[in-house]
């Protein structure tokens, strides 16, 4: 989505003198066309028969007299003209209507996309790739929103990657999260921080297959009495060690907070071997963390070398065996990481209930094989997060659906998976992501990733990660509340310019002269785009023109009672309202 430079020239606007013109040619004409239609039609009432002449002929000889004007004409008259007075009113109101829906950036989009401008989002377009891609076009694609110009719906289509910032409290979630899951064709993975968009979409969800809440922090009161996760399921090599390892370490660095080039490095490779040990002798995941507070134990040493494993066992000896100053910081750096597993909480999530554990086991790639199942994956932020596990979940899920898929027709999967990483930054610091979103699309894995703000996503991608990010996202949406001026000003670039006529006038001499400048200006500029009115949202898309929408919310679409009965049904007050008695 490269800047563009949208040059349309301002609508032409009449002056005073104009208008005054017209005016009085409009009223000249309405009132010839009331008496026309009164005297015929009184002259018929009046059996008169029928007048001759045109519309300026009966006009000037009804005022000369020469055409006579029966009471039934008077009576016309009223009536025309009381239909005339009712008629202006109703538009008035229809109008004034529209008008207070308006909002100060809506004129914009006369010189913003419209029409063959934004083709590849037309619903028409959408449906045709999911009927090429085999999905049912009744859903084309994830709904985005309506144009302000034109009304007209536009899509995601199934191929598309999103990404969307929008400040807080814009509606990103009741206009964005919640129509994406609502429009899955398939399997869905979400992540946030709250509740509410699992109370909104669960209940429906669940007639299109099994849902499951990772909740370790207890945001939407879900206990792990069903079933339970094994995030060392996802260790099968040392290679996916590694990567698990990542998402400890990124999930449990504070934005912006400075790291050591040596100990981290180390910390995160030494967490990296024990996860491998834990998991190659089928241990739960907390024996990471005993590990890490024994420095001097050898025996994840052993276990990984006894797997095949040298060069990882070669790798923790020399941490294990390392003086006594440099093995406590590695050590001390990767307990930091593996912080989350001492909250007993958050283990009683992803740890065995004993050698018979009569709960169901969370599996990855069962769960994107079975058609229509919904995960969602919450954490908030601060100590103790379950961020890293969230990720891990999050990356394991995407993976299972990435091998799935290139195994299947097309290297695609057959029905699309559709991943909305809500509240990203914050519980899904998923350092991979960048490099990963275009690959993904290809594969059939449509993920949506929603941010409050440019710089969250430089905290967890870095400014290099996150320009990726936005590269490879198909559309990007821009739903207001954010502050940033170089952010807005690249917006505002890529928005582009308009040529505005203005004029003068200028009285000398008897003489009237108008003259005419064109000038160059953008169509909204930084300030309109940090104070974008709510309802409304900016659409960047490839191979489309930027573009102004309303924004649709749940509320707006056929599920809206579905949605209602489904937050009503998990509203957490509903466990402390008083009973009544029966009487």
């Amino acid at each position: 989505m490269t800047p563009s430079n949208n040059r349309r020239a301002q609508p032409t606007v009449w002056g005073p003198d104009t208008v005054l013109l017209y005016g009085i040619g409009g009223l000249a004409v309405g009132i010839g066309a009331i008496v026309w239609v009164s005297v015929h039609l009184g002259w018929r009432i009046a059996g008169l028969g029928q007048p001759q002449g045109g519309v300026w002929d009966i006009l000037f000889g009804v005022l000369d007299g020469n055409i006579a004007w029966p009471w039934a004409s008077t009576v016309v008259a009223g009536i025309v003209v009381l239909l005339a007075v009712l008629t202006v009113l109703s538009a008035r109101q229809v109008f004034g209507r529209r008008g207070r829906r308006a909002t100060r950036v809506d004129q914009s989009s006369r010189y913003l996309g419209v029409r063959k401008d934004i083709a590849p989002l037309s619903k028409a377009t959408a449906a045709a790739k999911a009927a090429r891609l085999g999905v049912d076009p009744a859903t084309p694609g994830i709904p985005i929103g309506v144009t302000v110009a034109t009304g007209e719906p536009l899509f995601g289509s199934w191929e598309d990657m999103h990404v969307d910032i929008w400040g807080p409290r814009t509606g990103k979630t009741t206009s964005r999260a919640i129509p994406a899951i609502l429009a899955a064709p398939g399997s869905v993975l979400v992540t946030s921080n709250k509740r509410d968009v699992v109370d909104a979409t669960r209940d429906i969800r669940a007639g299109r297959g099994p849902v499951w809440v990772f909740d370790p922090q207890h945001l939407a009161g879900e206990q792990p009495d069903t079933w339970w996760w094994n995030p060392l399921s996802y260790v099968t090599d040392e290679v996916q060690a590694a990567k698990l390892a990542e998402h400890f370490a990124s999930g449990s660095r504070a934005p912006g907070a400075r790291t050591d080039a040596f100990f981290d490095s180390a910390g995160q490779d030494l967490l990296a071997g024990l996860l491998l040990a834990a998991a190659v002798d089928r241990r739960p995941i907390t024996d990471v963390y005993r590990w890490l507070t024994r420095p001097t134990d050898d025996t994840p040493m052993r276990l990984v070398a006894k797997a095949g494993f040298d060069l990882t066992a070669d790798q923790l000896a020399g941490v294990i065996y390392a003086p006594d100053k440099q093995r406590g910081g590695i050590y001390g750096t990767a307990q930091q990481m593996a912080s989350c597993l001492t909250n007993r909480k958050i283990a009683a999530w992803i740890t065995p209930q004993g050698h018979d554990d009569p709960r169901r086991q969370l599996c990855a790639s069962d769960f994107v094989r079975a058609d229509g199942g919904t995960l969602y994956s919450l954490s908030k932020e601060g100590a103790s997060t379950a961020g890293p596990l969230v990720t891990a979940l999050t990356a394991a899920v995407a993976e299972a659906a990435e091998e799935l898929a290139s195994c299947s027709p097309g290297g695609r999967l057959d029905t699309p998976l559709v991943g909305v990483l809500d509240e990203a930054a914050n519980v899904c610091g998923w350092r991979e992501l960048p490099s990963l979103y275009s690959h993904f699309g290809s594969r059939g894995i449509v993920l949506m990733t929603i941010l409050q703000s440019w710089s969250q996503g430089v905290d967890v991608w870095g400014e290099s990660g996150m320009r990726k990010l936005w590269s490879a996202s198909n559309i990007a949406v821009y739903g207001g509340g954010v502050k940033e001026r170089e952010f807005l000003d690249t917006l505002a670039t890529m928005i582009g310019d308009y040529d505005k006529t203005t004029r003068s006038v200028s009285v000398g001499k008897g003489h009237r002269n108008v003259t005419q400048q064109l000038t160059r200006e953008r169509i909204l500029d930084p300030a309109d785009l940090a104070a974008l009115p709510g309802g409304r949202a900016l659409v960047f898309a490839s191979g489309a023109r930027p573009t102004l929408i309303a924004t649709q919310p749940w509320m707006t679409s056929p599920h809206a009672p579905a949605v209602r009965a489904s937050i009503a049904a998990h509203d957490p007050s509903r466990d402390h309202q008083p009973q009544e008695t029966p009487s």
